[in-house]
C-alpha cells in the first residue's frame, strides 16, 4: 500500500481500464489500423487495445463494488450495519463535485454550438436532468445516443443507482449471508438483462441490471475476502483463475463467441468473475516502492489514481482535438503519435481536475461528515452487546 492506503496493484488495474476506454474513443475518431504499425498488429492485440472500451467499464464496475464493500466493512464492521445516511454522504463527496463541474461545462458548450457537443435528440434541460438524476442510460435507450461527452455518463447512472439501494439492501437483509444472496441475484439476472429482457441494443448494454452484476461480483469478492481465510495457495489460485477468465474475454473473443458465451451474455459475467478473483488475489499485495516494477507501472497507476476524473473529462479533449487529425491531412502513420498525445492530454486534464478540484472538495466534505461517523477502524460493539 502507498499514498494513504492505496493499493498500487488495484490502481494499476484501474489505470489499464481507463486507458482502454480512452483508446477506444480515440479509435472511433482516428482509425489506428490505417497506420503501418496498426495494420501489423495481431488482430487479437488490436481488439484488446482499441476495441475494449465496454469491457473497461465492466472492470471499473467490479473494482468499484470491491472497494466500496471493503471500505464499508472496515468502517462499520459488517454489511448489515451500513448506515444509509453516512454511506450516501461519502458517495456524494466522491461523485457529485466532478459531476457538478462537468454538467455546466457541457451545457455551455451545447449553447455555444460547439461541434460534437450539441444535443440533437432531446432538449438540454432533459439531458441535464437525466445526468443529474442518474437515468441518462434510460434516456439514451429511449431517444438515441447523446454526444460522446454526455454518453460516458451512462455508466455513472448504472453505478449510482446500484449504490442508492446498496445500504438499504444491507439494512433490510440483516445478515451478511442474506446480503450476499441478494447480490448473487444481481449476478444471475445480468446475462438475461443483456440478452433476453430487451431487444433494444442500447438498453441491453446500458441497463441497470446489465451493469449491476459486475458491481455485485466486486461486492461478493470483498465479502468473501473478509469472511473466508485466503492463504497463499488460495490467493495464487484466484490470481491464475482470474487471469484465465480475463484473457478469455479480452483476447480470445472469437472463441468466446463460438462457445455461445457472448450470445448468452455470459462473456461480461465471466469478465466480472475474473476481475473479482484478481481483486481478491491483489488486495494484500502492492509493488515495492522504488522497485523496477513499481517504476515501470507508474504511468498506468497515475491514470488509475485519477480514473474517475479522466473518465468524466476525457471527451472534452477528444471531441475537439481528434477531428483535427483528418482536417489537417495528417499522414496515417502519424496516428500513433496522435493517440499518445490525446491519451496524455486526457490524463493531464483528469489529474488537474482531481488535484485542484475534486479531491480537495472530497476531503472537505468528508471532514465535515467525520464528526457524525466513527473512523474506519474504530471497534464497534455487536448489536446485542448491550443486552449481555
Amino acid at each position: 500500500m502507498r499514498d494513504g492506503g492505496r493499493n498500487d496493484a488495484i490502481d494499476g488495474l484501474r489505470g489499464m481500464s481507463i486507458i482502454l476506454v480512452v483508446l477506444f474513443h480515440i479509435q472511433l475518431r482516428i482509425p489506428f489500423e490505417q497506420a503501418a504499425i496498426g495494420a501489423a498488429l495481431p488482430r487479437e492485440l488490436f481488439n484488446v487495445l482499441f476495441r475494449s472500451g465496454y469491457y473497461g467499464v465492466v472492470v471499473f464496475f467490479t473494482i468499484s463494488g470491491f472497494l466500496i464493500t471493503s471500505s464499508s466493512i472496515r468502517r462499520w464492521g459488517a454489511l448489515e450495519r451500513v448506515p444509509a445516511g453516512a454511506f450516501y454522504g461519502l458517495r456524494f463527496a466522491r461523485i457529485v463535485p466532478c459531476l457538478a463541474l462537468l454538467l455546466p461545462v457541457l451545457a455551455a458548450l451545447h449553447l455555444a454550438g460547439a461541434d460534437g457537443f450539441v444535443i440533437e435528440t432531446v432538449s438540454l434541460g432533459r439531458a441535464v436532468f437525466a445526468a443529474a438524476t442518474f437515468h441518462l442510460n434510460w434516456l439514451e435507450a429511449a431517444t438515441g445516443y447523446l454526444p460522446g461527452a454526455w454518453d460516458v455518463l451512462w455508466s455513472l447512472s448504472v453505478e449510482e443507482a446500484f449504490y442508492l439501494f446498496f445500504p438499504l439492501i444491507c439494512l433490510a437483509a440483516r445478515r451478511g449471508w442474506a446480503v450476499a444472496a441478494v447480490l448473487l441475484a444481481f449476478v444471475i439476472l445480468g446475462p438475461f438483462a443483456r440478452t433476453a429482457f430487451t431487444a433494444n441494443e442500447i438498453w441491453a448494454d446500458k441497463s441497470y441490471l446489465s451493469g449491476a452484476d459486475g458491481i455485485a461480483l466486486g461486492c461478493l469478492a470483498a465479502y468473501a475476502a473478509h469472511r473466508l481465510p485466503i492463504g497463499r495457495a488460495a490467493s495464487r489460485a484466484c490470481l491464475a483463475g482470474g487471469l484465465v477468465l480475463v484473457l478469455l474475454v479480452f483476447v480470445f473473443r472469437r472463441q468466446t463467441f463460438q462457445l455461445g458465451l457472448t450470445e448468452l451474455g455470459l462473456n461480461v459475467t465471466l469478465l466480472g468473475i475474473g476481475v473479482a478473483l484478481l481483486l481478491v488475489a491483489l488486495r494484500g499485495r502492492s509493488f515495492a516502492g522504488g522497485s523496477e516494477l513499481w517504476l515501470l507501472t507508474a504511468p498506468v497507476r497515475w491514470f488509475g489514481r485519477n480514473s474517475y476524473e479522466v473518465y468524466l473529462t476525457h471527451m472534452l479533449v477528444l471531441t475537439p482535438l481528434a477531428p483535427l487529425f483528418a482536417a489537417t491531412g495528417q499522414a496515417a502513420d502519424l496516428a500513433p503519435l496522435w493517440f499518445l498525445g490525446l491519451l496524455l492530454l486526457s490524463g493531464l486534464l483528469g489529474d488537474v481536475v482531481a488535484r485542484f478540484y475534486s479531491e480537495p472538495l472530497n476531503r472537505t466534505i468528508r471532514a465535515r461528515l467525520a464528526g457524525a461517523m466513527p473512523p474506519f477502524d474504530a471497534p464497534r460493539r455487536r448489536p446485542d452487546a448491550a443486552a449481555r
